[in-house]
């Protein structure tokens, strides 16, 4: 059964253009109704919009919270959303969505997690000097990056092109195994 589902963007959105092929494709099991972004520069909103999914940016800085989610909350509602993805979406989820969508809110990771959680997965790896590293999408919890593993794969460090190969590797990873962990969430819900 095909879950409504929205997305959670905070910049360019390169992930959520990934999943919004896969939708238009077939291939994905969640249906994207709508996208929200705490940032009004976000393209993610633009590639929503190019794509006729309803886009919303919801200030959240200089804002309680709770006020915040609360209003994100009723935009989920309306859309009568039954799963959130966060792709890129640099906030922390507090309380107020986490009781609304128990176990119902994924996020992708840019790191084959535990190793390396924190908004800056990829450049953390870089620096420890590993050999692999990897991409994981979780389910959110009240942790940082700390929820069940839905999937997650190793991508291994490529051995030229420095800091900016690893990033093409870690994101071609991201867009091969975002939907395959969305389908599984849907699945895991039913």
């Amino acid at each position: 059964m095909t879950k409504r589902a929205a997305v959670f963007v905070s910049g360019s959105g390169t992930n959520l253009e990934a999943l919004l092929k896969r939708q238009e494709a077939g291939d994905l099991e969640a249906q994207i109704v709508t996208v929200i972004s705490d940032r009004p520069d976000a393209f993610g909103l633009t590639r929503a919009r190019d794509h006729g999914i309803s886009s919303h940016y919801v200030q959240a800085k200089g804002r309680d919270k709770k006020d915040y989610e609360s209003e994100v909350l009723d935009i989920l509602r309306r859309a009568e959303v039954e799963l959130i993805i966060l792709a890129g979406y640099m906030r922390f989820v507090g309380p107020t969505l986490l009781a609304a969508y128990p176990n119902a809110i994924i996020n992708i990771h840019p790191a084959y997690l535990p190793e390396f959680p924190g908004a800056h997965g990829i450049l953390d790896a870089w620096n420890a000097g590993v050999k692999e590293t990897g991409v994981t999408v979780h389910y959110v919890d009240e942790g940082v990056d700390t929820g069940p593993v839905i999937l997650q794969e190793r991508v291994p460090v490529p051995e030229s092109g420095g800091l900016e190969a690893l990033e093409a590797a870690v994101h071609a990873k991201e867009y091969d195994l975002f939907w395959r962990a969305v389908n599984q969430a849907v699945h895991d819900q039913d």
